[in-house]
């Protein structure tokens, strides 16, 4: 898999016939391993080593209703009081952030109302920080810590 813009981790990877799996220690389970997981395995474990963001607050690839239409995020981080904290939207490296991936977790988060919306390609990674008293946002240079 391809070099990232994030710390090397070492992960539990195995192979079934021509297909890679990676374990997933949110989901515990053996995942697909593509291009975008591998992004998505990656900033999980950079939020959780580095930015200190526990596992355990972490859901991945879950369900939600937006006006009457079924959206799957790809991590959403709650506070430790259960209300939602960040929503991340991953893509695989070769693929270019654009518009488009914004207008995705931002549609996402209409219902949510987080206060960090992250989207990478794990060679790019866009932090906004969004205050909801002033109607404002600010892009970050990094994800805060926990």
């Amino acid at each position: 898999m391809q070099e990232l813009n994030l710390p090397v981790y070492a992960f539990r990877i195995k192979t079934e016939g021509t297909k890679k799996y990676i374990f997933d220690s949110v989901r515990k389970r053996f995942v697909l391993l593509t291009p975008e997981e591998w992004v998505r395995q990656h900033f999980m474990r950079y939020l959780n080593e580095e930015k200190k963001y526990p596992e355990s607050l972490m859901a991945v690839e879950k369900q939600i209703t937006l006006n009457g239409k079924l959206f799957r995020f790809d991590l959403l981080v709650y506070r430790r009081n259960g209300q939602p904290l960040l929503i991340a939207e991953f893509k695989a490296p070769g693929v270019k952030i654009s518009q488009e991936a914004f207008d995705q977790v931002v549609r996402y988060n209409m219902s949510l109302k987080v206060e960090r919306v992250v989207v990478s390609n794990g060679l790019q990674h866009f932090v906004c920080e969004i205050d909801y008293e002033t109607n404002s946002y600010r892009f970050l240079k990094e994800v805060p810590d926990f």
